[in-house]
């Protein structure tokens, strides 16, 4: 391996602190960008790190009280790296070393080259074990770029047949890939968060067709604004639109409607129409609801003494009562008759929903469950039905009854331990989801359960926010991936790094991201935290990635298949 150049020296540092890193003489410090990925060879460990910060030092006081003039360029070189040098700070995020791998190595591993850099070359079909950092370098160790090779032993590589790894972008200043796990990925609930105009629609886009195409999940997502299914408006000047989830994989998406004149006009197709009845409607969807519909505690107190006297129908009957039926439900049942006025007027707005009716000829919910149990992923479609009412009615009365078949179908397997019993994970994808998951309703509501229950039902979810801070801080200490583009507020970046150690200098790190294409992403699927420039969502990704419709096939791939099918049926 061709020696690299080294940047500095370690003089300072703590395990908690990091380390501080003097640049060489002949390193510009304008090269040094925060969010980089730098390497410490030690005597006996190489510690993968992050720059965090980026400072300037004298060696002399003088200096500054009395400093060159910017024509001087003679005197600006003469000081430049004895009387004033570059500082970095890094934060260790990992090591291997030796002695704590399965790999057998010779001494020749070790020895440094001319320049300093320990060679680090196991032999060929070994693995390097990744730990997690407990001690640190010596001083003047040697810092490092992080080069190919390195970030290969870190994220390994996207067609490990091992792995269900996913390249999700390249670092800010290489060309390599750096990929996340996705087996670990859908192992737990997830976040993709970041400032309106981030791109958070696009990422979550990405990890989508990542999951599908790995087959890592089944997904049900709840597309608030029609942006997953078919197609979506391009950021871009150059296209105007860009491929959905149904268009990238035909057979494995499908694609329900709750208005289908909406759909209809945007040319989307396919698509099956999605109705719920009144009598789908419980208590809890009511109280999620409660905000947007303006109800009171009182209201959802005479709310639940309907519901104990007529059941399923309990909406249907209030809505049909007159004022002296109302008066004789209040004086039977000693029910509020202001709160059940008022409840009645409230719930008069569900008339006005395309999707709600009195009854429905069949269970669409029903439907949404066998198309995921069939191994399709469902993609929900509000239309013009995006109002936040709806979102939430919809999106918690499906996912409730959809969690309790989950819930039946783990306990089978669970008492049977057949493999055949098994459920397929389920990745169920909800935006504002700070309105599902806030402190004050997230304690009864079905998206907490599915929160802090990590995979135990075999659900778990992915949440899209620009408002992490709205989340409830136990949830968000459950999230197991973060995949976060950046955010300005300082209570924001605060509730992203919950639950996280040695936040500080990944503070700062957030605080730089450019406003589009770049990350940060850390928890369970990635070893360490890392900054990325994200994939492209363009053709190139659609020819990598998805599967090639029919119409778009070759007439020589058109006759391949039709021999195979052929060849299958005996003829």
């Amino acid at each position: 391996m061709k020696a690299l150049q080294p940047l500095g020296s370690v003089i300072e540092g703590s395990l908690t602190g990091g380390l501080e890193v003097r640049l060489h003489p002949d390193i510009s410090v304008e090269d040094m960008r925060v969010g980089k990925f730098l390497v410490v060879q030690g005597v006996r460990s190489r510690f993968f790190c992050m720059l965090t910060d980026v400072s300037l030092r004298s060696s002399n006081a003088r200096i500054i009280a009395n400093p060159p003039n910017w024509d001087d360029h003679f005197l600006r070189e003469v000081l430049a790296g004895s009387g004033t040098y570059g500082m970095i700070n890094l934060a260790l995020m990992l090591m291997f070393t030796p002695e704590t791998t399965a790999t057998t190595y010779s001494p020749m591993d070790f020895i440094p080259s001319s320049t300093g850099l320990a060679s680090f070359q196991p032999q060929t079909n070994t693995t390097i074990e990744l730990l997690p950092v407990k001690t640190i370098p010596s001083h003047f160790s040697q810092v490092y770029e992080a080069n190919e090779d390195d970030f290969r032993k870190v994220f390994g590589w996207e067609d490990d047949p091992q792995r269900k790894n996913f390249s999700i972008g390249k670092p800010l200043d290489m060309d390599v890939p750096v990929c996340i796990d996705l087996n670990r990925f859908v192992e737990r609930s997830n976040g993709i968060f970041g400032k309106s105009g981030t791109g958070k629609s696009f990422l979550t886009r990405l990890i989508l067709a990542g999951v599908i195409r790995k087959s890592a999940a089944v997904n049900l997502i709840f597309d608030m604004h029609s942006e997953y299914g078919w197609e979506a408006v391009a950021e871009g000047k150059n296209v105007n639109t860009v491929k959905g989830l149904k268009q990238l994989f035909p057979k494995s998406v499908e694609v329900y409607t709750l208005d289908r004149d909406s759909t209809k006009r945007r040319g989307v197709r396919d698509a099956q129409e999605l109705y719920l009845s009144y009598e789908q409607i419980e208590i809890e969807d009511i109280k999620l609801c409660s905000r947007d519909l303006g109800l009171s505690e009182a209201a959802l107190d005479n709310a639940n003494i309907l519901f104990s006297e007529f059941g399923k129908s309990w909406i249907i009957q209030l809505l049909n009562m007159s004022n002296e039926d109302i008066d004789m439900f209040c004086e039977e049942k000693r029910g509020h008759k202001g709160s059940i006025m008022s409840l009645q007027r409230k719930l008069l707005r569900l008339d006005s929903l395309k999707y709600m009716r009195g009854s429905c000829p069949q269970n669409y919910i029903n439907k949404i469950l066998q198309s995921l149990e069939a191994g399709k992923n469902v993609v929900v479609e509000f239309g013009s039905q995006s109002n936040m009412l709806s979102y939430m009615l919809v999106t918690n009365m499906i996912t409730r009854r959809i969690h309790e078949h989950y819930v039946k179908k783990a306990d089978k397997f669970l008492q049977s331990k057949n493999p055949l019993d098994r459920p397929t994970p389920l990745m169920i994808t909800i935006e504002e989801a700070h309105r599902f998951l806030d402190p004050g309703v997230v304690q009864s509501t079905i998206f907490g359960t599915i929160a802090r229950e990590l995979r135990k039902y075999f659900v778990t979810l992915l949440v899209v926010d620009q408002r992490p801070s709205g989340i409830d801080n136990e949830v968000m200490s459950q999230i197991g991936t973060r995949i976060t583009a950046l955010l300005n507020d300082e209570k924001d970046i605060d509730a992203i790094f919950t639950g996280v150690s040695g936040a500080g200098g990944l503070r700062s790190v957030l605080a730089k991201l450019d406003s589009k294409q770049q990350a940060l992403i850390l928890g369970h699927a990635v070893p360490m935290p890392v900054v990325v420039r994200t994939r492209p969502y363009d053709s190139v990704f659609y020819t990598e990635i998805g599967d090639v419709a029919w119409e778009e096939k070759s007439d020589a791939e058109v006759f391949a298949a039709a021999e195979v099918a052929k060849a299958d049926l005996g003829f």
